[in-house]
């Protein structure tokens, strides 16, 4: 008889420490942080200033820093006008990387009737950028003006702003 009490206490032992070792729990809690939104905000127009061509077509190139270089028919006055690449002020959360992206197709630019195209758009900083401790940075765009042979003179502008566009990565 002691035996089976004995067995039967062992037994009843054995099957509740096999039910406490079998299932056990944590918790853990949620949380979200919520950063500032992106921002970008235009600070200086492109503009190629002053360009002279005679009856060969060519480029004018703007880089994001604000160089120009021409090719073909197309010279630099030595009055410059006032050549400058767009400038744009990007703010957001301290630290965080973001996309850029730039125009997918051409700009057309008028005088009149008279028409020339602005593409193969540049940035600096590219393909990302990284906001300062201070959640801002400059990013700056350059392009190519295409200019045909003998282009009438005149003031070209866009009659449609391009656009650049920041993202969070």
């Amino acid at each position: 008889m002691k035996k089976i009490k004995r067995l039967g206490v062992c037994f009843v032992m054995i099957a509740f420490s096999a039910a406490t070792f079998a299932q056990v729990s944590a918790t853990s809690t949620a949380s979200a942080t919520i950063v500032g939104p992106i921002a970008i905000a235009n600070t200086a127009n492109m503009s190629f200033g002053n360009v002279a061509v005679n009856a060969t077509p060519g480029t004018v190139v703007m880089t994001p820093a604000g160089v120009r270089s021409v090719t073909g028919g197309c010279t630099l006055p030595a009055v410059a006008g006032s050549p400058t690449a767009a400038s744009f002020n990007v703010t957001g959360a301290a630290n965080y990387t973001y996309a850029i992206t730039l125009p997918g197709a051409a700009t057309t630019i008028s005088s009149g009737a008279n028409n020339m195209t602005v593409d193969t758009w540049t940035s600096t900083p590219t393909p990302t950028g990284t906001l300062s401790g201070t959640g801002a940075q400059t990013l700056t765009v350059g392009a190519t003006l295409h200019v045909a042979g003998s282009q009438p003179s005149g003031t070209y502008t866009s009659a449609t702003p391009f656009t650049v566009t920041v993202n969070y990565n």
